[in-house]
C-alpha cells in the first residue's frame, strides 16, 4: 500500500513516502506562504495523483496532555477542506508528539548544520510520523 506521512506546519508541509519494501523516505519539504493552506492543498494534491497514493498519515499535535489544542485543529481543517475540496483518500490521524525532536536528533546524528535541519526538520518528522504509523500496523498484525 503506498502511503504518504505529512506534517503540517504554519509554512510548511513536510512529505514523506514509503517505497515498495516499505522503507519510508523524505519526499520533500513543501514551502508555502503563510497562512496559504490552499496553496499546501492543492501541491497535495498533485503529489497524491502523481505518486498513486491510497493513503495518508498525518501528524496530529496533540498538547503534551494528550488534549488537542489550536494547531490539532488546524491540522482537522486543513484535512476537511482538502476532503471537499478534491477526491477522498482515506486519513489517518497519527500522534505526532515529540516528532521534532527525534527528527532534529537524527538530522544531527546524520551530521547536517543546524541551517539544513531547519530546512528538512518537517519533512523528516513527516518520515517518523509514517515510519511509526507502519510500524503500529505491522504489529497489529494487520
Amino acid at each position: 500500500m503506498k502511503y504518504l506521512g505529512l506534517d503540517l506546519g504554519t509554512t510548511t508541509l513536510g512529505i514523506a513516502k514509503n517505497d515498495e519494501l516499505g522503507i519510508v523516505h523524505i519526499y520533500e519539504n513543501f514551502t508555502f506562504e503563510p497562512g496559504n493552506f490552499k496553496k499546501a492543498r492543492i501541491h497535495l494534491n498533485e503529489v497524491i495523483k502523481k505518486e498513486k497514493i491510497e493513503k495518508i498519515v498525518i501528524g496530529l499535535p496533540l498538547q503534551l496532555d494528550g488534549q488537542e489544542g489550536k494547531r490539532a485543529i488546524s491540522t482537522k481543517r486543513f484535512i476537511n477542506d482538502y476532503l471537499n475540496e478534491f477526491d477522498h483518500i482515506e486519513v489517518i490521524y497519527q500522534d505526532e508528539r515529540y516528532t521534532t525532536i527525534e527528527a532534529k536528533e537524527r538530522l544531527t546524528a546524520y551530521g547536517y548544520k543546524k541551517e539544513k535541519i531547519e530546512k528538512l526538520i518537517d519533512a523528516m518528522s513527516a518520515v517518523i510520523i509514517l515510519e511509526d504509523f507502519l510500524r503500529k500496523e505491522s504489529n497489529n498484525g494487520r
